[in-house]
């Protein structure tokens, strides 16, 4: 059983700084992609931010300079460093991840709340 155990999150005010953390557990081969997606109250979830095993990154245009992704790979960890945030970072942050377990699977987190008060 492979799970993604997140940290993290809470009431922040604006201008304010964040950091989640995830870490992948259980039986697997390897860990390839791990990423951030968000989804605010009446809208899509959005990918927010990627790391590649290698340590690649990728960003959503809304949070770049704002926004550190990284990883350990020996631990198998994934944190999301938030600075600078704004009312519309407001949302359910999910961590996920691409897990080799009989094939690549694609994993999920149960959720953190971010709130950013004005």
């Amino acid at each position: 059983q492979v799970q993604l155990v997140e940290s993290g999150g809470g009431l922040v005010q604006a201008g304010g700084s964040l950091r989640l953390s995830c870490a992948a557990s259980g039986s697997f081969s390897s860990v390839s992609l791990m990423d951030w997606y968000r989804q605010a109250p009446g809208k899509q979830r959005e990918l927010v931010a990627a790391v590649t095993s290698s340590g690649s990154t990728n960003y959503a245009d809304s949070v770049k300079g704002r926004f550190t992704i990284s990883r350990d790979n020996a631990k198998n960890t994934v944190s999301l460093q938030m600075n600078s945030l704004k009312p519309e970072d407001t949302a359910i942050y999910y961590c996920g991840a691409r897990i080799i377990v009989n094939g690549l699977r694609r994993y999920w987190g149960q959720g953190t709340q971010v709130t950013v008060s004005s």
